[in-house]
């Protein structure tokens, strides 16, 4: 099989060979015949179809509660001739948002892959006996040949067998910034990654520059685009944190209150109840204990969080990433544009023998010139040197350095522009018109211009140091020219390199005054000038939430399609891994076991010239070792890790719309620093989250407890085995307005202080623990309590007819809520106290507060006032408000006091 070859490798006699090809293409009725082997040149994708994906929406332990609430009040209607209906309505309706929610962010998941698909392109140029034909490319099969000219994308995967000044453009696939010229000699290499194949080139890439031929090695799947739509097709989406917390604490709420609901009827018919009436108390008991406002309120909690997130250029996708990612505990981040400016700086000048320092970041002409760590004047006495080689790296340049509304910018080359600026930073003036141009090729590896200056006529060369040099007879001082050392000068150039620079050496030489034309024979006997190395800088931003992630107990691991010394130091400036400066080059990864690798990812925090099966193995094995992984990417070859990934971030700006379509989160500015801003709203939303469950949850206990324990005290109390103490309508009414009114409020809640001063959550730590429990019991315990206690008391002090038991159990609802009422405002915050922040310092609450208790008022007076209760209330003595009252400030001080003990302890704990 033709895939089992390494092309690059192959000499491309044997590519010929083994494809059965030659230059002259295939011939005669080949192509037909191998189109019926190998299938078209396109991307096949798997789907689910409508119905199917919409059916699914419904396997959701959330959705389950909320269909078991819709039952029960579909009973209630049924059989209780409760006014119920219109809950259910309600409650369905949430039920079908939600699913059609899901159904359309599913959608949105499988048009990632269509993406890909639109990154082929419809026809190319193809020779085919002798004679070139513009194609369909779904036709292309191995062995044709296809031309390449500037502006062309790539149609399939070709080993390359002919050159002129050929470059593509890579970024989308694998990351690397700048365009890759192309080669055809044979890569001996084994285990080299795409972004190294030079003699190769990649279907959905595009030429940038130049002419070439190819042979196609692979078509469709086969292709490195069509691997990652395979990748991306068996990639399942992880599940988010909270999501999976939610439906394990879902599934608890479940069996808890179907066990409830067992042992309230088994028990009441023990005591003699009628089955009937017991199923419609266990009912209740259900109605009771389900939360059914919950999914409501931790849905809102998501779009608030994402509305703050959007607010801080975090735009989010899928409502549950405004949480997973602050449980994020590693980010996988890329390095060009996002860590780093995307911008080429030159940082280190090497003149007339002197090492100058450019301080300054990006294409602003803003810096200064430091030697031996004293700032110095560029163009003063004694920097002949350094003036000739900038006013040389300035010259021999197409870049223009341009000034726009979002600041400086260039149109050219990126290095050029670095050239430009540096220039531009010691002051130089306009450069002498040019005259004419050797221009740069690969071949050369140098471009020459000519210019006038001064009456005088000058070539000013840049290009490799090694190339510059071997033209080179002196070198240039601060006064006239002295002896070269070439050796000396290429270590120079060695010792900047590895500090990651891209180096341009710089030369120059005076020509007779009559020379109109310029050649290559021109240039020879040169003056070298200097050295200038750059660098894509580090924002500044991303170096300070660098260090933010790490105060915030987070991993910043890079992962980038560079080359590994540039991505090391990138690495070491922005502080990224923890000193040892190791770092795994995609060659070495690919040797690796994936035992090995899952050990080496626990310490290894720099990753260089990786292909997309690495990110993804790398982003997998850290989930493997428990990891919370959020990945940064904005190429098609980021896509699978995007999507594997606990929360993919893709990149506004530069981002691929397949990389786009593969992420939970957009940055609407590429920067790093964005992301940990998000950091710290995703824990917000969390923390709030959690505010909601903890306040939600005894409320559905104590009516749980309330309606167990009257069945179970039947016997022994007269008034409980005439009615309940509180009716299921009052119950679920009690739970909608609870979790409108009250618990969503608390979604608003102020940020808390260092909030990204603490670790990461334990992933694994589940919703159900100890304070919940400790919580649930202080709050419902008081509400059971208070509730059995005032509808006692009303009943034995004025009997137990119908309307004093209506009225009894008017005064055990308004009992409930008011506990709730009382409960909300030492809810918003989980270990502070109440009285340390202002009530009005989150309006909503107050405003929550406000409508609960006027709607409680209103329906209790319901009767009196309209002539009916919906809600079977009925009006009970001004007084019995005194009592609801105190017992509701009881539970407010009871919380209150259980976060005052939970500080003390935790105090002396940490002083111990």
């Amino acid at each position: 099989m033709t895939d089992e070859l390494k092309w690059y490798q192959q000499p491309i006699e044997s590519v010929f060979n083994a494809l059965d090809t030659s230059p002259e293409g295939l011939t005669g009725d080949e192509p037909k015949a191998r189109l019926n082997k190998y299938g078209y040149n396109e991307i096949i994708t798997r789907k689910r179809g409508p119905l199917v994906r919409l059916l699914l929406q419904f396997h959701n332990p959330l959705l389950y509660v909320l269909m078991v609430a819709a039952l029960a009040c579909f009973f209630l209607y049924s059989f209780m001739e409760a006014d119920t209906l219109m809950d259910m309505w309600v409650i369905i309706g949430v039920i079908l948002a939600t699913a059609v929610i899901g159904f359309i962010q599913e959608g949105k998941a499988e048009s990632s892959l269509e993406a890909l698909k639109k990154m082929m392109v419809p026809r190319c140029n193809v020779i085919r006996g002798g004679k070139t034909e513009n194609a369909p490319t779904r036709e292309l099969v191995p062995g044709d040949i296809v031309l390449l000219e500037d502006g062309d994308r790539v149609p399939a995967d070709l080993r390359l067998f002919l050159v002129k000044e050929l470059s593509i453009d890579e970024a989308a696939l694998t990351g690397e910034s700048m365009p890759v010229r192309k080669e055809i000699d044979p890569l001996p290499h084994p285990n080299l990654g795409p972004g190294d194949q030079v003699n190769m080139c990649f279907s959905g890439t595009f030429v940038t520059r130049g002419r070439g031929k190819g042979v196609v090695v692979a078509t469709a799947g086969e292709t490195e685009l069509g691997k990652i739509a395979h990748v991306m097709q068996e990639t399942k989406k992880t599940s988010p944190p909270i999501m999976r917390k939610i439906a394990a604490f879902t599934r608890l709420i479940i069996i808890v209150c179907i066990a409830f609901g067992i042992v309230n009827f088994i028990m009441g018919i023990a005591f003699g109840y009628s089955w009937i009436y017991m199923l419609l108390a266990t009912v209740g008991v259900i109605v009771a204990m389900i939360p059914e406002g919950l999914a409501g309120a931790i849905i809102a909690a998501f779009a608030v969080g994402s509305i703050a997130m959007s607010r801080r250029n975090a735009l989010v996708k899928r409502l549950p990433a405004a949480e997973t990612l602050g449980c994020t505990t590693v980010i996988c981040s890329d390095k060009t544009g996002t860590l780093t400016r995307n911008e080429m700086t030159v940082v280190w000048v090497h003149a007339a023998g002197r090492d100058y320092r450019v301080s300054g970041a990006g294409y602003e002409p803003e810096g200064q010139f430091y030697l031996e760590g004293e700032a110095v004047a560029p163009n003063g006495s004694g920097r002949d040197g350094l003036v000739a080689t900038l006013t040389a790296g300035a010259a021999c340049n197409n870049c223009i350095l341009v000034r726009g509304e979002q600041g400086y910018g260039i149109k050219g080359d990126p290095t050029e522009g670095a050239l430009v600026v540096s220039a531009k930073k010691a002051g130089l003036a306009e450069i002498s018109p040019r005259l004419d141009e050797v221009p740069f090729s690969s071949d050369l590896m140098y471009m020459a211009t000519m210019h006038e200056s001064g009456g005088k006529k000058v070539i000013y060369v840049k290009g490799s140091p090694e190339k510059i040099l071997a033209m080179c007879r002196d070198r240039a001082a601060d006064g006239k020219p002295e002896a070269l050392n070439r050796a000396a000068a290429l270590d120079k150039a060695s010792e900047m390199a590895q500090e990651a620079l891209r180096v341009i050496g710089m030369a120059c030489k005076y020509v007779d005054e009559g020379k109109m034309s310029l050649t290559t024979d021109d240039l020879h006997g040169m003056t070298f000038l200097g050295l200038q190395g750059m660098i894509d800088p580090p924002r500044q931003e991303a170096v300070d939430a660098v260090k933010k992630c790490k105060s915030a107990g987070i991993r910043v691991v890079m992962i980038t399609g560079d080359h590994i010394e540039t991505a090391r130091a990138v690495a070491g400036q922005l502080g990224i891994g923890n000193g040892n400066n190791a770092a795994f080059s995609g060659e070495e990864i690919e040797t690796m076991s994936d035992e090995a690798l899952g050990e080496a990812v626990k310490d290894v925090s720099v990753y260089a010239r990786v292909t997309p099966e690495h990110k993804f193995r790398i982003v997998e094995l850290l989930q493997k070792r428990g990891e919370i992984v959020a990945v940064t990417g904005d190429g098609v070859n980021d896509a699978p890790a995007l999507k594997r990934a606990d929360i993919g971030i893709a990149m506004g700006i530069t981002g691929t719309e397949v990389s786009k379509e593969a992420a939970d989160m957009v940055l609407a500015d590429d920067n790093f620093a964005s992301i940990v801003a998000a950091v710290e709203e995703g824990r917000h939303v969390f923390t709030n989250i959690r505010k909601v469950i903890l306040y939600i949850l005894p409320t559905n206990v104590g009516q749980g407890l309330v309606t167990v324990g009257a069945v179970l005290l039947s016997p022994l109390v007269a008034a409980f085995a005439l009615r309940l103490p509180i009716e299921p309508v009052q119950i679920l009414w009690v739970n909608l307005i609870i979790a409108i009114a009250c618990s969503i409020p608390l979604i608003w809640e102020i940020k808390e202080k260092g909030i990204l001063d603490r670790p990461p959550r334990d992933p694994n730590e589940k919703l159900f623990n100890p304070l919940l429990v400790q919580k649930v019991a202080i709050v419902s315990g008081i509400s059971a309590l208070s509730v059995f206690g005032l509808y006692l008391a009303y009943t034995g002090i004025y009997g137990t007819s119908a309307e004093q038991i209506t009225q009894a159990q008017t005064i055990a609802f308004t009992t409930l809520i008011m506990v709730q009422i009382g409960y909300l405002f030492t809810a918003r915050s989980i270990d502070d106290s109440a009285f340390t922040f202002s009530p009005f310092s989150n309006k909503y609450v107050v405003i929550g507060a406000g409508l609960t208790f006027g709607l409680q008022i209103l329906i209790v007076y319901s009767a009196s006032l309209f002539g009916i209760s919906p809600l079977r209330t009925a009006p009970f003595p001004a007084i019995w408000w005194l009592p609801i009252i105190l017992v509701s400030i009881a539970g407010f001080l009871a919380i209150e006091l259980e976060k005052l003990v939970r500080r003390r302890l935790r105090k002396a704990g940490t002083t111990s």
